[in-house]
């Protein structure tokens, strides 16, 4: 583990990936508090971005308030309901966006999701000089997206999880 204190250090945590994957797996929750000191480890954090949908749920605003009483900027998009039921809410596209913008003020960048979607992101934000590490849920994890990065943190542990 490779962690300088100079290090620039931006995280961006797709909420609703670690929502259903420590829900499905654990029947918990994520320490996202615990989650964000882990991640910067006494590096310099430049920013730190939360992903989530707005979907109309009980406690919603109070776990969004959390989450930047924590030191996240939480970014919402209204969950989309299309004709016949479907539903359908990711951040994928602006998170991997916010990467990019950022990778240049950045030495490290810490994706939190085990979507093997960001894979090619991955690569695109280590071919520009940016050490990558990825903080997932092992059984959940994207082997592409695990296997690309620099480093790998299971939050399987018992620590990051409520």
């Amino acid at each position: 583990m490779i962690q300088h204190k100079n290090q620039r250090v931006g995280i961006f945590v797709d909420v609703q990936n670690m929502y259903y994957s420590a829900k499905q797996l654990y029947g918990k929750k994520v320490n996202y508090n615990l989650l964000l000191k882990n991640a910067v480890a006494n590096r310099q954090l430049i920013r730190a971005f939360a992903y989530a949908i707005k979907a109309d749920m009980k406690d919603e605003k109070t776990f969004h308030d959390a989450l930047y009483r924590i030191g996240f900027e939480v970014k919402l998009k209204d969950l989309q309901i299309f004709y016949g039921g479907a539903k359908k809410g990711d951040w994928d596209v602006g998170l991997a966006m916010d990467m990019i913008r950022l990778a240049p003020k950045l030495d490290t960048i810490i994706l939190v999701s085990g979507d093997g979607d960001f894979t090619e992101l991955v690569k695109y934000v280590r071919a520009l000089g940016c050490r990558v590490e990825v903080m997932a849920f092992e059984k959940t994890c994207s082997n592409m997206l695990s296997t690309e990065a620099d480093q790998f943190t299971n939050l399987g542990e018992k620590k990051f999880l409520l």
